[in-house]
């Protein structure tokens, strides 16, 4: 297999693909982290958070919004890549291991199917708080925080961007 079909299979399109996967994962007790996000216009705190969240497991599976699902949650102007290149970005990254969609405002659902022993999210949130939680404290996993970068954010670019170009 070539590296761009290695890439293209990492970004998961049907949950039957992706429970084959898990499961095989699973049998050979490969501990299985989660996270999720927008990553709209990738940038350099993207990749700190992302590379240590994989740092903490042996597979790194990304939920990943929907167009339609930016677009609710950022507004009519985001998202500013489309969501397959987004998948394809962070797939491409070899640390990530696969790359799902989710539709929904929030990825409990998509959680529910994976079944993540660790799940993780920004240090914004309180623990409790996260999507997900319950699920996997329920099956004995873990619930992680990451402190973001500094002075990295897609909107901070973005605006940064509008402001040069309205000078």
């Amino acid at each position: 297999m070539n590296k761009l079909d290695i890439v293209k299979n990492k970004i998961i399109t049907n949950k039957e693909s992706a429970f084959n996967l898990l499961q095989t994962w699973r049998f050979k007790e490969n501990k299985i982290v989660f996270t999720n996000g927008c990553f709209d216009l990738v940038h350099r705190g993207h990749l700190d958070y992302l590379a240590s969240a994989a740092s903490m497991g042996n597979k790194l599976v990304i939920g990943l919004n929907t167009d339609a699902s930016v677009q609710k949650l950022k507004g009519t102007n985001r998202p500013i890549i489309d969501e397959y290149s987004r998948a394809f970005l962070l797939a491409s990254l070899g640390f990530v291991d696969m790359v799902i969609y989710f539709e929904e405002q929030t990825p409990y659902e998509l959680i529910k199917f994976i079944q993540p022993d660790i799940l993780v999210k920004g240090s914004d949130y309180n623990a409790e708080d996260i999507v997900g939680y319950d699920i996997v404290k329920a099956k004995g996993g873990e619930i992680k925080t990451l402190d973001f970068l500094e002075g990295f954010s897609s909107t901070g670019i973005i605006n940064k961007i509008i402001k040069t170009t309205t000078k």
